[in-house]
């Protein structure tokens, strides 16, 4: 299937962002890189579940926000794909060889932390033993595939963020949390392709 790509991001993100990222010059940038995993798979009763993570509180722009699991790349990593597999796996335990990595998602530029970052969705064919990593998740949300496609689910919000205070953004309330920015966008996309088949 094609990706949406930029048009199902910019369906949930904050106009500042829309028109931050039409006036960056990405030369002048020198971004970091980063792999994100989106994970599906079955729980006990058989419905279909995707992992985020909220992340702890610390000093950085993404303190206490919901996310995929995911990092920037280390040299020991061989691709992208790499990165996202084994840091989902440090964060909330999956083993890295029972991830099937089935789609690569259009990558993302995040300005407030000067990261590419690129999603891949990978599936699970059994329910997983979920563990956070102590350092760094506060908690993992197993968020059900019914309630993220639930047109319910998307919202808007009044937010202050680490750029702006007080501004209007779209996103998700999924499992109690508010889901926006980057997260937001790139579930977006993951949404349109779901809704299609």
């Amino acid at each position: 299937m094609p990706l949406p790509g930029e048009a199902a991001h910019r369906k949930l993100a904050p106009l500042i962002r829309i028109n931050e990222l039409r006036e960056i010059d990405m030369s002048q940038r020198n971004p970091q890189h980063a792999g994100v995993m989106a994970v599906f798979y079955p729980d006990i009763e058989l419905h279909t579940r995707l992992v985020l993570i909220l992340r702890k509180t610390y000093k950085g722009v993404h303190s206490n926000q919901v996310g995929f699991p995911g990092g920037r790349v280390e040299e020991i990593d061989t691709s992208l794909e790499d990165t996202a597999l084994r840091e989902t796996e440090e964060e909330v335990g999956i083993p890295q060889k029972d991830i099937e990595v089935i789609k690569k998602l259009t990558r993302l530029y995040i300005p407030p932390s000067n990261f590419w970052v690129q999603p891949y969705v990978g599936i699970l064919h059994q329910t997983p033993t979920l563990v956070p990593q102590e350092s760094e998740v506060e908690k993992i949300l197993e968020v059900r595939l019914s309630d993220f496609l639930n047109e319910n689910s998307i919202i808007t919000e009044n937010l202050s963020t680490s750029y702006a205070r007080e501004i209007e953004v779209p996103a998700y309330s999924l499992n109690g949390h508010v889901v926006w920015g980057a997260t937001g966008m790139m579930l977006s996309e993951i949404r349109e392709l779901l809704l299609k088949i």
